[in-house]
């Protein structure tokens, strides 16, 4: 699915639509809970175009790593600071798992209709596939992940304060364990059994 090869142009697509509905989702729920900070910014927005980072991109599109530009937020707004954060940050994977189920209705539906054919039909699997991954891959509990801001505000405070201390050097240790297989080692079941609840669950009802 990753890497150079023959389909890397319908990767475009599915990955713009994935990273841009995961971005705006974030930005979506901080404002809906009173922060305003995403709007000003400009990304309570579907364009995609704000919310990419263009070497992020290029990298998860080749290596299967990266990265889109992370929706500044200001939790001073929110009435409650640790349900504000993990919300927020729960909701850019949730948004990606709900799209993840969207397409594979779509599949569903297309397959029962025969009319799963054409080209445009890999675009559709990729954004099943990339929002799956991309789901699993943020709720890792690892900084600077979305997983990682849901533990440290679940954490006792200090405990939480010092594991937030650890974002500073996040990404090294992101990349570090990319590269020696871990991240691959715990991703790969994961996505497997979400891939499993989603085909059952269209299964069940189509």
């Amino acid at each position: 699915m990753f890497g150079l090869d023959a389909d890397m142009i319908f990767r475009i697509p599915a990955l713009l639509i994935a990273l841009t509905v995961h971005e705006y989702a974030h930005a979506r729920a901080a404002v809906a809970l009173g922060d305003p900070t995403p709007r000003i910014m400009g990304r309570l927005t579907l364009n995609p175009v704000v919310h990419l980072d263009p070497i992020g991109l290029l990298m998860l599109w080749l290596f299967r790593f990266g990265w889109a530009k992370p929706v500044q937020i200001n939790p001073s707004y929110f009435k409650d600071y640790r349900q504000g954060m993990v919300l927020v940050a729960l909701a850019g994977p949730a948004s990606n798992m709900a799209l993840a189920l969207i397409t594979a209705f779509a599949i569903g539906i297309l397959a029962k209709l025969q009319l799963l054919s054409g080209d445009w039909v890999k675009v559709l699997w990729m954004l099943y596939s990339y929002n799956i991954i991309l789901a699993v891959f943020n709720l890792l509990p690892i900084p600077p992940l979305d997983g990682s801001k849901v533990f440290a505000n679940l954490l006792p405070g200090r405990q939480g304060a010092i594991f937030e201390q650890m974002e500073q050097y996040g990404s090294f240790i992101l990349i570090a364990l990319v590269c020696v297989g871990v991240i691959g080692a715990i991703l790969n079941p994961l996505v497997r059994r979400l891939d499993f609840i989603i085909n059952a669950i269209v299964m069940t009802i189509l």
